[in-house]
């Protein structure tokens, strides 16, 4: 009974933080809409993605939808599922803004309602490193993939610094010079200093926090029989906004492609 309370505590506080962040999650989206980060990120999916003029595609953990509407408005067949009411409005609201057709969903990224085999291709992004069941997600997103699919996604070691001393002492002295550089970044959103102390809290109990990523993720994707195609450990600025990844710089954001084996 006492893991049960925990891991709905667990999932009831992401959830909350995530509702506090979806207006300025939603704005940090619609910018990159309308820059050259939209045709980065388009570009860069699938140049991953298998060669069909309409992929059927899961976005995973969809956010205000960016990845969902892009590759909506590129011409493909888009499904899109987050677990937070609060992000799905305003990825509805999004989509409708930018002609964009999407079927959005209310559903955890660990258990997926879909049958085996619907999907030529599964993307996400900053989504693993905080589900309770990474291993489940990975195994489900396998599951719905057809022989060939792929998934695309992006995550990073967000809060290994909790238990690698090493990369806490890289973190904040990454960040010390930031903020020196550019007193007046607010790119963390309108959240409260406490308010980020409790994700803190949340992320010491979630099991990607421990683990040094993308060997991971290798390894995990290697045991699901999934061929590793890609892993890139630092996609920098290729596709993200120099100050974000000035301060990111401690825990680059990485890219793992894995294709589903045709038997």
């Amino acid at each position: 009974m006492q893991l049960i309370e925990k891991k709905d505590r667990i999932m009831e506080g992401l959830t909350s933080y995530w509702t506090d962040r979806a207006h300025s999650y939603s704005a940090q989206n619609v910018a990159e809409m309308n820059d050259w980060r939209c045709g980065a990120w388009r570009e860069l999916i699938l140049s991953h993605a298998p060669g069909k003029d309409r992929l059927r595609v899961l976005d995973v953990g969809t956010g205000p939808g960016f990845f969902a509407i892009n590759l909506a408005l590129a011409g493909h067949e888009v499904t899109a599922v987050d677990v937070t009411d609060h992000m799905l409005w305003h990825a509805a609201d999004n989509a409708r803004a930018y002609g964009a057709e999407v079927c959005f969903l209310l559903h955890r990224g660990e258990f997926l309602p879909f049958e085996d085999g619907c999907f030529d291709l599964v993307v996400s992004r900053n989504v693993l490193w905080n589900l309770e069941y990474p291993e489940s997600a990975l195994s489900e997103w396998a599951r719905v993939l057809a022989p060939g699919g792929r998934m695309v996604y992006f995550d990073a070691n967000w809060y290994l610094y909790l238990y690698d001393g090493e990369l806490r002492k890289k973190r904040d002295a990454v960040h010390k010079a930031f903020r020196e550089k550019h007193p007046d970044f607010t790119g963390g959103g309108d959240l409260s200093p406490e308010r980020v102390r409790d994700l803190e809290r949340i992320a010491l109990s979630l099991p990607l926090s421990r683990e040094h990523r993308p060997e991971w993720d290798r390894d995990k994707l290697t045991g699901l029989g999934m061929r590793i195609v890609r892993v890139n450990e630092n996609i920098g600025m290729n596709v993200t906004d120099p100050s974000m990844w000035e301060h990111d710089d401690a825990t680059p954001m990485f890219m793992v492609c894995a294709e589903k084996e045709t038997f």
